[in-house]
């Protein structure tokens, strides 16, 4: 996160590939999508965030999970103000004339949306029973990066400031494992599981959503777009890619 940090504030090389990938993301916002990113971005606005938050809280209650109930709450805490913190502490006007009015907001690093979509995420897999993590975890990974997309098409933010809201959310949730590795200690003559056949349906459920994805836009556009915008495409790539690790790697984890 801190070296996103560095290259996001403080290289223009860096910058000029951030604003690259975020003018190719800007290019989606069409009148007939518009409506439905806008809406997909609000999903995690502080309303539904808490919603979404406590409904976790009272899953892991009624599973009997006492400390990740807890975990949950202070996640949705810490997560949320530390974005906030740093998004103030480190604000800088970051000009693209291209945006004309629309510029970016000084203090966008890193995004709290996404942060907020990224926890999300990270909570209903450390809560849901082990055999439906791996799937959890391919739903959740792909409601963060929905939400990271919807807010770059609308210009709210930087890519460096989702990926940097992805990892703020990583990190918090990095260190409640641990310490629920402490405080639920596992039983005597337990061991680290192989293969889960679960993530063969989570890796299915993914697949099946790409391929539909792809078969309602013609194959041609899509060739176009991604050939004119190789920018775009690697940070489409990456920030799906960050969710996901995230995400698998906590159902492994937790």
């Amino acid at each position: 996160m801190a070296v996103v940090g560095l290259l996001a504030l403080d290289s223009s090389r860096a910058h000029e590939r951030d604003a690259a990938m975020l003018h190719g993301f800007v290019a989606l916002d069409r009148p007939r999508v518009h409506a439905y990113v806008v809406v997909l971005a609000h999903l995690a606005d502080p309303v539904p965030y808490l919603l979404v938050g406590a409904a976790l809280i009272v899953v892991a209650v009624a599973r009997g999970l006492a400390w990740r109930a807890g975990a949950v709450a202070v996640l949705l805490i810490a997560t949320g103000a530390s974005t906030q913190v740093v998004k103030h502490l480190l604000a800088q006007q970051r000009f693209e004339a291209w945006l004309r009015v629309h510029q970016v907001g000084a203090a966008a690093w890193p995004s709290g949306h996404s942060t907020a979509a990224m926890t999300l995420a990270l909570c209903a897999v450390l809560v849901a029973p082990a055999a439906l993590r791996p799937l959890v975890a391919v739903l959740g990974g792909a409601f963060a990066a929905a939400v990271g997309y919807a807010v770059l098409v609308l210009a709210w933010h930087f890519p460096s400031d989702v990926l940097a809201g992805f990892l703020m959310a990583g990190t918090w949730m990095a260190l409640a494992v641990a310490a629920l590795r402490v405080l639920e200690p596992r039983p005597a003559g337990s061991s680290r599981r192989g293969f889960d056949p679960g993530v063969g349906l989570g890796v299915g459920a993914a697949a099946a959503l790409a391929a539909a994805a792809v078969a309602v836009v013609p194959r041609d556009a899509v060739t176009l777009y991604a050939s004119e915008r190789p920018t775009l495409v690697v940070g489409a790539l990456v920030l799906a890619a960050v969710a996901g690790a995230l995400a698998a790697g906590l159902a492994r984890a937790a």
